[in-house]
């Protein structure tokens, strides 16, 4: 009986990890087709993507206050959606792999990235945006940044991220980073 338990634990966090993929993957799609799609369209899904994140985040802090066995497991989750909705992120894939902690594929990513950038490939505001996503990642997943990578954060990161920053930081206030995430996810509905 007590596998029961851990069976539907595990089966529970697995559905929200596939939700989770798939509104990354949404989002991710949506801005791709941005161009194709008129602007009361593009509009329209994206807020309907939020709500849906909205929803998943409602029902994680729904879990989390009810089991706190959860809360180490869920946190990566939990923040990955609070940088959703506040955008903090603009780039779903670095989110994606943010929430699933998968270090060595953003440093791949930032590989790539780089040899895109030299070849003319990638443009340089883009290029800033998204390797200062991938480095506050990285941080937040506890990996060692170059000095290089640290001055390069700093003089690039921007609100968005700094608010990302301060909210995760308190991991021990899951309160906060869920006010902050509906705040967001209030302010995107407006």
């Amino acid at each position: 009986m007590a596998s029961r338990g851990t069976t539907e634990t595990s089966k529970l966090k697995q559905n929200l990890e596939e939700q989770l993929d798939r509104l990354m993957q949404q989002l991710q799609d949506l801005e791709e087709c941005r161009e194709e799609l008129d602007a009361d369209e593009y509009e329209e899904t994206k807020k309907e993507t939020l709500e849906q994140l909205s929803e998943i985040n409602d029902s994680l802090n729904k879990i989390m206050s009810g089991d706190m066995t959860l809360v180490d497991e869920l946190s990566g989750m939990q923040l990955a959606i609070q940088a959703a909705i506040s955008q903090a992120f603009k780039t779903p894939e670095v989110i994606r792999m943010f929430a699933k902690k998968q270090p060595r594929q953003l440093r791949t990513r930032l590989a790539e990235m780089d040899r895109d950038l030299m070849v003319g490939k990638l443009g340089r505001d883009l290029y800033t945006q998204q390797k200062v996503e991938i480095l506050t990642a990285l941080r937040k997943l506890g990996e060692k940044l170059t000095p290089d990578d640290e001055t390069f954060l700093s003089a690039n990161a921007g609100a968005a991220l700094s608010q990302f920053e301060k909210a995760s930081t308190d991991l021990g206030s899951g309160d906060k980073v869920f006010a902050l995430a509906n705040f967001e996810v209030e302010k995107a509905k407006q």
